[in-house]
């Protein structure tokens, strides 16, 4: 399996911390790279370790925003 390149070019926030310190952070990331997109998944206390995450672009988001206003 070839080795996935990351670089965390943006830390926008941290959505929420476990009991074992692991953080679901809202991040720009450069995979490969590629154009920074903006990406959420957990991450080990010194980002050595991730968990899967999901990936957006700026459109992506605009619209998950637009969707989940209108339901709260």
């Amino acid at each position: 399996m070839p080795e996935i390149k990351y670089e965390i070019t943006e830390h926008i926030g941290v959505i929420s911390e476990t009991a074992r310190g692991w953080t679901r952070e809202v991040n720009l990331i450069s995979w490969n790279g590629r154009e920074p997109k903006i990406d959420v998944r957990d991450w080990s206390p010194d980002h050595s370790k991730m968990s899967k995450g999901i990936t957006f672009t700026n459109e992506e988001v605009k619209e998950l925003t637009r969707l989940v206003a209108d339901k709260l």
